[in-house]
C-alpha cells in the first residue's frame, strides 16, 4: 500500500490548500533555503531524502528505493530501475526553516536535471558513498555547482554504516581531487558503543559527535535517537556515564574540536581574539558555546573559504537531523544573494523545468527572483518577447500539487497555463521598467552523444511522432531530434537516456512507433581551407554577400578552428561565437530582442547544425562576426547569415571528425579481472588505472594539502582497516578506470555481464569528443553513408 502524507504535516503547513484556508502567513525569505542534493549515482541521495521527509514528521514511514516506494522516484521507470531519472521538488518544514528541497538524479544521461537544479538553488548538500569517496560523477556534479555559481555547499559523507566505509579516506579524496582546500569537520561517527567492536573491526555506525554544538548523539536500534551534552573539562571526557572510558574515540575528542576552531580562526581575525583571550589549557577550547561558533562557520561557509563536512547513515536516519540543522543555519537564504532589495519590487522569476502533465498540460517550475506571482495574472517571457497568462499556482509535494494564491519571493513553486515559456526563461511583470526585463543567465543543456532513428509505424504517425518528440524536448531540452535525409533522428546523452525517452514518447504522448539502431552522435571540425581573417585580406568579398529575397545581403564572418587553451560554450556545441567587439553570445534561442548580430547569430547556429560535406554537427569552431548591411526586412540577415556561412564551410573543405570518448569506471571481482581488461583493450579502451576499490584518490596528481585540515584517524571506521589488511581473495572487488569510444561500448552492459558471470558494474562520464584516425574517419563515413 502506497504511503500517505501526514495530513498534519499539510494542514499546518501555511501553504496548504486554498480550499482549506486564505489566511495570509508572514513570509519571512530569510528563512528559506532552496537546496538540493547532488551526488554520483547510488551515493544515497533518495534515500537521505526519505530520511529527511521522515524527521520532518512529512511522512509517517520512509520508503525504499529497492522496493519503489519513494516519494520523490515516483515515475514508473524510476520504481522499475531504481534510480532516480527526473528532478523533484518538495517544501519541508523544519524547526523554523522552510527548505525547497531539489532531489537530483546521479546518472550522467540525466545530467540535464542537475543542470537546471543547480541554477535556482542557493545550495547543495553533496553525498559520497563513504566506501568509495569521490567518484566520476561527484566532480561531474561539483563542476555544474561551479558553473552556475552556487554560493554554500556541505558534504554529507553517507553510507557509514557499509562494511569498509572510511570517514579517513573519504575526507583525503576530497583534497587529494580538488573538491576544496578546506574541508571543515563538524560531525564525527562514532562505529559503535561498544570498544570492542572496534578490536573487531565491526561496520557500523551508532552515534554521532556534534564538535560545533559540544554534543554526543546516539540511536537505538528502533532508529530513536539520545543527545548527551559533553563536558567542557577534558579530564571529565574520561568519566563519560553514556560511554566507556576506553573507548577509542575519547582521546581525539578534544583536538578535533581544538583543531575545528583554530582552522576556523585562521579565516576569521574576531573568532581568532576570541580565542586568544582564552586560558592555554587542554579544556579552554571546550567552552567556547556554539553561538560563537556558527556565524564565523555561516559567514567562511557561504565565502567559500571552508566546506562544511557532517557524515551519517541516510538509511539508519543517522546525521539526517544534523545535516539539515547545519543547512538551515550555514546555508544562504534568497536574502543572501543578489536581488532587489525594494520593497514592491516589480516581478522577476526563472523557469528551471517544465513537465508535461495529462490533465494539468504544461507545468513550469520557477523560481521567484523578485517581487511577488499571483494566480490569474499576467506575465512577460523577456526571453522570447512574448505575453503569457498563469492560471494556477502550485506547489509540488514531488507528484502531488497542493494549490496557493501566490509565489512571494524566494519561492519555488509550479506555473500553469504558460504556452511559449521554456526551461531557462526570464518572466518579468509586463510593466517591469526595461532594467528588470534583462535576461538571466541561462541553463545550458549538456552536449548530445548518442542518437537513434525514430520510424513511425504509418504516415498517419508521423506528425503525431512529430508533435511528441517536440514536447519531450521542451521538458528534457538536452533531448534534441532532427530530420537527415528524410529520417528522423533523437539525439540524447546515452543509451539509458534514450531507453527512458522512448518509453516517454510511448507511454507520455502514446507515439506509434519503432526506434532504428542506436548510433553515436558524431561531430566534423573545421577544414584546412579556411579563408584568413578579415585584417588579412579586402574587407568584404563576394564569400560575404547572400543573394536572398531579390536583396543582395553582406554578413563579414571570420571563421577559423578553436586553438589550444580557447574552449567553446556548451550552448553552442563547443564552438564560439563572438559578436563584432569579441563579446560571446548567448545562444540566439535566449535572445530577447531581434537585434542584427543576434538574427546573424541564428542563422550561424542553424548551418552549425549540419555540415555541408557531412551533415553531421559542427564543433570547435571560432567564429566572430565582422560587419552587416541593414536588409529590409531585417530578418533577412538570418537567411543570409546561414548562405555565407554554409559556403564559407564547402570551401574550407571537410575537417576532421571527431567522436564522443567516456570514462569508465568497472567494478568487477578479481577472478574476472583479467578477461574484463582484455576485452576493454580490444574495443579501443585506454586503461587509466587499477585499483582495489579501497581508494582516497591519493594518486591523482596536483590534489589539495592536507597541512591545516583535521584529517582524522583510522579508528574512527575500524571496519576500513579491516578490508585494507585483508588479504587477496577472488571476491575482493577490484576497480579498473578507463577511456574509451562511446561507439564500442555501446553494448557493454551486455558484455560485462557475460564476462563477469553478472557480478560486474560499470558507471561511465563523457570525456567529451576527440579527433579520429583517417582510417577510422572513413570507417564513420561509411557508417552515415557518407564514403
Amino acid at each position: 500500500m502506497r504511503r500517505r502524507l501526514c495530513l498534519s504535516f499539510l494542514r499546518n503547513s501555511p501553504n496548504y490548500c486554498r480550499k482549506l484556508s486564505t489566511k495570509v502567513v508572514p513570509h519571512d525569505p530569510s528563512k528559506i533555503r532552496n537546496m538540493a542534493l547532488v551526488a554520483h549515482i547510488d551515493s544515497g541521495k533518495t534515500t537521505l531524502t526519505e530520511s529527511i521527509l521522515l524527521q520532518s514528521s512529512y511522512l509517517s514511514t520512509s520508503g525504499s528505493v529497492d522496493t519503489g516506494s519513494t516519494i520523490t522516484d515516483f515515475l514508473p521507470a524510476e520504481r522499475e530501475r531504481g534510480i532516480t531519472i527526473q528532478s523533484a521538488s518538495i517544501p519541508v518544514k523544519w524547526k523554523d526553516w522552510t527548505f525547497n528541497l531539489i532531489d537530483t538524479p546521479g546518472h550522467a544521461d540525466f545530467g540535464m536535471e542537475v543542470e537546471s537544479a543547480s541554477r535556482v538553488i542557493d545550495g547543495a548538500v553533496v553525498l559520497i558513498d563513504s566506501v568509495e569517496g569521490v567518484e566520476a560523477q561527484t566532480k561531474g556534479v561539483w563542476k555544474q555547482l561551479d558553473r552556475y555559481g552556487v554560493p554554500t555547499r556541505m558534504m554529507f559523507l553517507n553510507k557509514q554504516d557499509r562494511p569498509g566505509a572510511s570517514f579517513r579516506s573519504s575526507l583525503r579524496s576530497l583534497l587529494n581531487n580538488r573538491l576544496h582546500p578546506h574541508p571543515m569537520v563538524l560531525t564525527l561517527p562514532i562505529a559503535s558503543f561498544e570498544p570492542q567492536d572496534y578490536l573487531h573491526a565491526e561496520p557500523g555506525i551508532q552515534g554521532l559527535v556534534d564538535l560545533v554544538k559540544w554534543e554526543l548523539w546516539r540511536w537505538d536500534q528502533d532508529g530513536n535517537s539520545t543527545c548527551y551534552p559533553l563536558p567542557t573539562d577534558a579530564k571529565a571526557l574520561e568519566a563519560l556515564k553514556f560511554l566507556p572510558s576506553n573507548h577509542p574515540i575519547i582521546p581525539h575528542l578534544a583536538p578535533a574540536r581544538t583543531q575545528l576552531l583554530e582552522n576556523l580562526s585562521m579565516f576569521s581575525e574576531d573568532l581568532m581574539e576570541t580565542l586568544l583571550t582564552l586560558p592555554s589549557e587542554p579544556s579552554s577550547y571546550l567552552g567556547v558555546h556554539h553561538s560563537d561558533i556558527i556565524p564565523h562557520l555561516r559567514k567562511k561557509t557561504f565565502e567559500n573559504k571552508i566546506l562544511p563536512v557532517v557524515c551519517g547513515s541516510a538509511i539508519k536516519h543517522i546525521g539526517t537531523s544534523l545535516a539539515m540543522d547545519y543547512v538551515g543555519e550555514l546555508f544562504a537564504s534568497p536574502v543572501d544573494v543578489l536581488h532587489d532589495p525594494a520593497k514592491n519590487a516589480p516581478l522577476r522569476m526563472l523557469a528551471w523545468k517544465v513537465s508535461w502533465d495529462q490533465k494539468r498540460g504544461w507545468m513550469t517550475y520557477v523560481r521567484i527572483y523578485s517581487g511577488k506571482l499571483t494566480r490569474q495574472s499576467a506575465v512577460l517571457n523577456a526571453t522570447r518577447n512574448q505575453k503569457e497568462k498563469v492560471s494556477k499556482l502550485l506547489l509540488m509535494y514531488a507528484s502531488d500539487p497542493v494549490e496557493v494564491d501566490e509565489l512571494p519571493f524566494g519561492a519555488v513553486g509550479v506555473v500553469l497555463g504558460l504556452k511559449f515559456t521554456r526551461t531557462g526563461d526570464t518572466l518579468v511583470s509586463p510593466g517591469a521598467p526595461p532594467s528588470s526585463r534583462t535576461v538571466m543567465q541561462d541553463i545550458i543543456p549538456p552536449k548530445a552523444v548518442i542518437s537513434a532513428s525514430v520510424i513511425p509505424h504509418s504516415h498517419s504517425d508521423l506528425e503525431p511522432v512529430q508533435n511528441a518528440l517536440e514536447s519531450l524536448s521542451r521538458t528534457d531540452p538536452s533531448v534534441r531530434y532532427d530530420l537527415q535525409e528524410g529520417q528522423i533522428l533523437v539525439h540524447g546523452l546515452g543509451a539509458l537516456h534514450l531507453e527512458i525517452v522512448e518509453g516517454r514518447l510511448r507511454d507520455e504522448f502514446h507515439a506509434n512507433f519503432e526506434l532504428g539502431k542506436r548510433r553515436v552522435s558524431y561531430r566534423e571540425a573545421l577544414g584546412p581551407n579556411y579563408d584568413p581573417p578579415h585584417f588579412e585580406r579586402p574587407f568584404i568579398s563576394k564569400d560575404d554577400r547572400a543573394d536572398i529575397a531579390g536583396s543582395s545581403v553582406t554578413v563579414a564572418l571570420d571563421i577559423r578552428p578553436l586553438q589550444e587553451g580557447e574552449e567553446g560554450s556548451p550552448l553552442w556545441d563547443g564552438n564560439l561565437v563572438l559578436d563584432k567587439s569579441g563579446i560571446p553570445i548567448s545562444s540566439p534561442e535566449s535572445s530577447s530582442t531581434a537585434n542584427p548580430e543576434l538574427l546573424i547569430a541564428s542563422g550561424i547556429a542553424t548551418t552549425l547544425s549540419s555540415s555541408p560535406h557531412s551533415s553531421l554537427p559542427m564543433s570547435h569552431l571560432h567564429i566572430q562576426i565582422r560587419e552587416w548591411s541593414i536588409p529590409s526586412p531585417l530578418s533577412l540577415l538570418t537567411g543570409a547569415s546561414a548562405i555565407v556561412m554554409r559556403n564559407r564551410l564547402r570551401k574550407a573543405g571537410m575537417g576532421p571528425l571527431m567522436e564522443p570518448y567516456f570514462l569508465f569506471k568497472v567494478s568487477v571481482t578479481e577472478d574476472t579481472l583479467g578477461k574484463v581488461v582484455k576485452d576493454l583493450t580490444e574495443h579501443g579502451a585506454e586503461l587509466q588505472e587499477l585499483g582495489d576499490g579501497i581508494s582516497d584518490g591519493a594518486d591523482e596528481v596536483g590534489g589539495y594539502s592536507e597541512e591545516g585540515n583535521y584529517i582524522p584517524p583510522d579508528i574512527l571506521s575500524p571496519s576500513s582497516s579491516n578490508l585494507n589488511s585483508a588479504g587477496r581473495s577472488p571476491e575482493l572487488k577490484r576497480i579498473v578506470h578507463a577511456l574509451a569510444p562511446l561507439s564500442q561500448m555501446l553494448d557493454y552492459n551486455s558484455r560485462l555481464r557475460a564476462l563477469s558471470g553478472g557480478h560486474g558494474q560499470f558507471n561511465m562520464l563523457s570525456a567529451g569528443f576527440r579527433v579520429v584516425t583517417e582510417p577510422r574517419k572513413m570507417e564513420i563515413l561509411r557508417e552515415i553513408g557518407r564514403a
